[in-house]
This record gives C-alpha cells, sequence and structure tokens, in this order.
C-alpha cells in the first residue's frame, strides 16, 4: 500500500532527475554556443585555402578500395539512375518532369545528364 511518503518520494524523483538534467546540460549548451560563435568569427576572417594540402602520412594512394563514403555515394547514384531509366523508358510520363528529374541528377553529380549517360552507371 502507498503511504504518502512514499508516494511522494516516487512522485518526487523523476523531478529531481529532470531537475539535475537541466542543471547539466544548461552550461553545456551555453558553452557551446559560445564556442560555436567564436568558431565562425574565427573562420570568417581566415580566407580558405583553394585546395588544402594532404600531409603525406594521410596519403590513400595505395588504397586497394576507395572510402566506404565514396562507394555509398556510388551505390545512391546508381539507384538514382536506375530509377531516371525507368523514367525515360516510361512514354506516358512527361518529357519535361523527366528532363527536370535529369537536371536534379546532374547537379548531384556534377555533369550533365541524360537518358544515354545513364547506362555508365
Amino acid at each position: 500500500m502507498l503511504t504518502a511518503r512514499r508516494l511522494f518520494v516516487a512522485m518526487s524523483c523523476p523531478r529531481f532527475l529532470l531537475l539535475l538534467l537541466c542543471l547539466v546540460l544548461l552550461p553545456l549548451a551555453t558553452f557551446a554556443q559560445q564556442n560555436d560563435a567564436a568558431a565562425t568569427q574565427a573562420a570568417a576572417s581566415d580566407p580558405a585555402p583553394a585546395q588544402p594540402q594532404i600531409p603525406e602520412w594521410r596519403s590513400t594512394a595505395g588504397y586497394r578500395f576507395q572510402a566506404i563514403a565514396q562507394t555509398t555515394a556510388d551505390l545512391q547514384n546508381l539507384a538514382h539512375a536506375m530509377n531516371l531509366r525507368e523514367l525515360c523508358a516510361n512514354r506516358r510520363v512527361p518529357d519535361a518532369f523527366v528532363r527536370q528529374q535529369l537536371d536534379r541528377f546532374g547537379r548531384i553529380t556534377g555533369r550533365e545528364e541524360d537518358c544515354q549517360t545513364l547506362l555508365e552507371y
């Protein structure tokens, strides 16, 4: 049976944890905002170099396989290209819509895309 004291303890425990969590996270959020503002000011004052120099110890020239991120991007482009090939083959889809989708895909890949270039994926 719940007594008044047990009920008070049971009700105050989540409140206490919530209060403790707020007291810990509030200074961290303020600190992060200050660091973001300082980083933004530093980035705005320093001109960005055109091409950063890669240190010799970080060279990946001898790697047999690409980075996972590049492989993921290639597979996503492949899936997108396959969907666009279906749009190209379907005569019920308006030409303007197909052209718009090809232009969007071209902005992603950085090259001019048409229904023939999709065969390269």
